[in-house]
């Protein structure tokens, strides 16, 4: 999902099977999946306004349709601001790991993408603790993300649970 606008100022959706939309009933057929949505007048005023801010409709109703109607108005422009300033994949792991209610702590929580949990574990330890130590000295860094306060999501996206 994208919150953004076509230069010309047109609103385009990514996906040309998209197109445009002018969602000005109550009573909506989302083409993305074909399915009937109907919407309360106060959600569709609010939808009204997001086009007007170059939102993208479609992922409007994407979100929508994963999380509801309610979801929506409570978190969707918190949602594009923290995935236009970080990145939507890390928000999307985020909610996927704590919950779309749990979003005002992203940025508490984000520690970055990283390779491996032991990769952020080491960086996390050089920076914050002297380490001076023997270059014969192993240090298993995996364990020692393992130790921490923090979740390694599949995409590469760490947190603290801590937030």
């Amino acid at each position: 999902m994208r919150c953004a606008t076509n230069p010309c100022g047109t609103l385009h959706s990514p996906n040309p099977r998209w197109g445009c939309y002018n969602y000005k009933v109550i009573k909506v057929k989302h083409q993305m999946t074909a399915t009937q949505v109907e919407l309360k007048t106060e959600t569709q005023e609010f939808i009204s306004e997001l086009v007007e801010n170059n939102y993208f409709d479609g992922d409007i109703y994407d979100f929508i349709e994963e999380y509801g109607e309610d979801k929506f108005v409570e978190f969707y422009e918190d949602y594009c601001e923290l995935g236009e300033e970080y990145n939507y994949e890390a928000v999307d792991a985020f909610i996927e790991e704590f919950g779309i209610q749990s979003l005002g702590g992203f940025e508490d929580a984000y520690r970055g993408e990283w390779s491996s949990k032991g990769q952020y574990a080491e960086n996390y330890v050089t920076d914050c603790y002297s380490t001076d130590l023997p270059g014969f000295v192993e240090i298993d860094w995996e364990a020692t993300f393992d130790n921490m306060d923090c979740v390694f999501t599949e995409d590469g996206f760490v947190f603290d649970t801590q937030f």
